[in-house]
């Protein structure tokens, strides 16, 4: 059970109600995690602003699905992968993926199958990576952009993985059908 407040539109501190406001009416609902961000504006902020900078990088569905999920597996958030599944299923990617990543098995295809693998790295080797994982993940058909990006999607995770494992954020009610537990 969570010792942290999970807000609501009539919890929420001043500071923080219009970006839940948002959250309600993006999401139909105020995700269980976004309840938990509210308590301090910073970080709910430098969430919301991470997530659309990240929605808007180079990465189309697939590949924001493969760092979004490489990530949450790596970190054992049973909160996001449940989420994130959801979300991949909205955004219209093959559940044959999002099975794969939940499962940490192999990627469709060798670039995926490269993204998946240089995140695990950036996340494994806090962004340390040799001359040769670089140049394997531009011969796949990524630049520099798209390794920075991963950074970017890094930055999200870490704030709602993190505080999830602090919180014990429950998993929100349309996405307790994909719920996870880490098999590794």
């Amino acid at each position: 059970m969570s010792k942290f407040t999970i807000h609501n539109l009539e919890t929420v501190p001043a500071q923080s109600k219009a970006l839940l406001e948002q959250s309600q009416k993006a999401y139909g609902m105020v995700p269980n995690l976004h309840g938990v961000l509210a308590e301090s504006p910073g970080i709910f902020e430098a969430y919301q602003t991470l997530h659309t900078l990240f929605t808007e990088s180079s990465f189309n569905a697939d590949e924001l699905t493969v760092v979004w999920q490489t990530i949450n597996v790596e970190h054992g958030c049973t909160y996001c992968v449940p989420a994130h599944t959801g979300i991949a299923e909205m955004m219209k990617v093959d559940s044959a993926l999002s099975d794969a990543l939940r499962n940490r098995e192999a990627m469709p295809n060798a670039k995926l199958q490269a993204l998946h693998d240089t995140t695990l790295l950036v996340v494994r080797n806090r962004g340390i990576l040799s001359d040769a994982e670089m140049d394997a993940f531009f011969a796949a058909g990524y630049g520099q952009r798209q390794l920075l990006e991963i950074i970017l999607g890094l930055s999200q995770k870490v704030i709602s993985n993190y505080v999830n494992h602090l919180a014990h954020t429950p998993v929100d009610a349309p996405f307790k059908k994909f719920a996870w537990q880490d098999n590794k």
